[in-house]
């Protein structure tokens, strides 16, 4: 029988710990994509995002960190003389108690995954996301929604979308929200101050700024291939994220953290975010428009 080695061991055990890190504290997760926000002086405002969303609970990597460490067979250890320390055939007494020692660390993950798979549910408003059908459920549900004007399931937890919102800037903003999701992280946050200024943060553009250190060791390997098993088998990709974010508005910007600052453009000035791995500090603006 082919025997992980101790690095590999090492490394899979250190990416288990990243991805249930990442599900339990990054839900959704941008692709490729392009994303605007106008903010008009009379309080009008418009949102949109065109690209791709992951939900990583439905992807194969939620499969991956609570799994990938589970053996599908019992392998036993080597075992080595206690004067030479050479290795040695094991007895049947040792071998029958690798194996005890096996079955019973089976059992804490099985119970373990359902734990996880009824947190998971939880998570998807009841949706199982072991369901096949559990993706187009959601897009169905997304569609629902208004804003949401196409949403489309390309597998392992991509969707493919088209959101576009226009209203008043009477009470705060979120983007995305998902009907039956008790949480969910966001791409975009607007709030609306006494003051009569507007805050807008993206901390959803920016994973590599979130302080958790595994979320950020995540974000880095976007695009790279992932293990499924032994040899050469590669299973899904880490998600890419990589596009722009723009926010327009013909009102008094008061502070931003772009690298450029503000330009004119036709409908007064526009603040731009490349939005890639390498994005280390969070898109923010604050706006006056009153």
């Amino acid at each position: 029988m082919k025997r992980k080695s101790p690095m590999r061991r090492l490394a899979e055990g250190a990416l288990v710990a990243a991805v249930a890190a990442l599900l339990s504290g990054c839900l959704l997760w941008p692709g490729q994509f392009s994303a605007t926000l106008d903010l008009r002086r009379d309080g009008t405002f418009t949102y949109t995002y065109d690209g791709e969303i992951y939900l990583m609970a439905l992807s194969k990597l939620a499969q991956m960190g609570s799994g990938m460490q589970a053996d599908e067979t019992f392998e036993p250890e080597p075992c080595f003389d206690d004067d030479s320390f050479e290795e040695r055939d094991c007895t049947g007494d040792e071998l029958a108690a690798q194996r005890r020692t096996w079955d019973e660390s089976q059992a804490e993950r099985a119970e373990r995954k359902k734990r996880e798979a009824d947190a998971a549910r939880a998570m998807l408003g009841g949706l199982d996301p072991a369901d096949p059908a559990a993706a187009e459920e959601l897009a169905a549900r997304l569609r629902r929604q208004a804003g949401w004007k196409e949403v489309t399931s390309k597998g392992d937890g991509r969707f493919d979308v088209r959101f576009a919102l226009t209203g008043k800037i009477e009470h705060d903003f979120l983007f995305p929200t998902i009907e039956g999701f008790p949480m969910v992280n966001s791409f975009v946050a607007v709030t609306r101050r006494v003051d009569g200024t507007i805050r807008v943060d993206a901390p959803g553009f920016a994973p590599q700024a979130s302080g958790n250190p595994f979320q950020s060791l995540i974000a880095g390997m976007g695009g790279m291939p992932l293990p499924a098993g032994d040899g050469n088998e590669t299973g899904p990709a880490i998600p890419r994220t990589e596009g722009t974010f723009t926010i327009t508005t013909d009102g008094e910007i008061l502070a931003n953290n772009t690298d450029e600052g503000a330009r004119p453009v036709a409908a007064g000035r526009a603040l731009s975010w490349p939005v890639n791995v390498r994005t280390k500090a969070a898109p923010t603006a604050l706006i006056r428009i009153d």
